[in-house]
């Protein structure tokens, strides 16, 4: 996996975000190290971004992941199949999307008021020790912001990727990269490498070549 600098290199808009993107990154390590699962939050692109996360987390994206080797010989032993089975999975991260809970999140917004729907998720699946990425291009998306009031409450970390102007998200998370752009296109254009960048540094710390 590249360094910082390499990353920083390839994207100069990210310099003024280099020691954020280092703090995000141990504060990630850091909850899975520990058991955390992460929750991942945006709307519109940044939910697509958001999701993106999710994918490069909870199966193999630099690496190709082999399980664990007593979870592999219990596979193998269980079933006549399990040997092939179990070459067939990955080693994951537990990481999961607020606005992946469809059924829960419509009828949350139906009932009663869909600017805490994010909120009411994070409230129903997490727990202390987890961690909340919240992505907004402004860093005032209501329902990313009201997640980020509800994880500090009940001891949940959040880190925000958001443009470079100071922002409600900002204000709230425990580490905020806060990217060198205002214009939401060029915003997510530089959130795709940062979440990349701290993806591969999770895999690294957990997984062999």
């Amino acid at each position: 996996m590249e360094k910082i600098d390499a990353l920083i290199g390839r994207y100069p808009k990210l310099a003024d975000c280099r020691s954020d993107i280092l703090r995000a990154s141990e504060l990630l390590i850091g909850v899975f190290r520990e058991g955390g699962t992460l929750f991942t939050c945006g709307s519109g692109g940044s939910a697509a971004d958001a999701d993106h996360v999710v994918g490069e987390l909870a199966k193999g994206f630099l690496k190709k992941r082999p399980l664990r080797a007593e979870l592999y010989e219990k596979l193998k032993a269980a079933y006549p199949d399990g040997e092939a089975f179990a070459s067939r999975l990955q080693g994951g991260l537990p990481a999961v999307s607020l606005h992946s809970q469809s059924a829960l999140l419509t009828a949350f917004a139906n009932d009663c008021d869909p600017s805490m729907a994010y909120a009411q998720v994070l409230l129903a699946l997490s727990k202390p020790g987890d961690a909340l990425l919240a992505l907004s291009t402004s860093g005032n998306s209501v329902g990313a912001v009201n997640a980020a009031k509800l994880a500090k409450a009940i001891g949940v970390t959040v880190i925000a990727l958001t443009g470079e102007r100071e922002s409600a998200l900002s204000a709230l998370a425990d580490c905020a990269v806060r990217v060198g752009e205002s214009e939401t296109y060029r915003v997510q254009e530089l959130h795709l490498p940062v979440y990349h960048w701290l993806c591969a540094k999770a895999e690294e710390a957990f997984f062999e070549e």
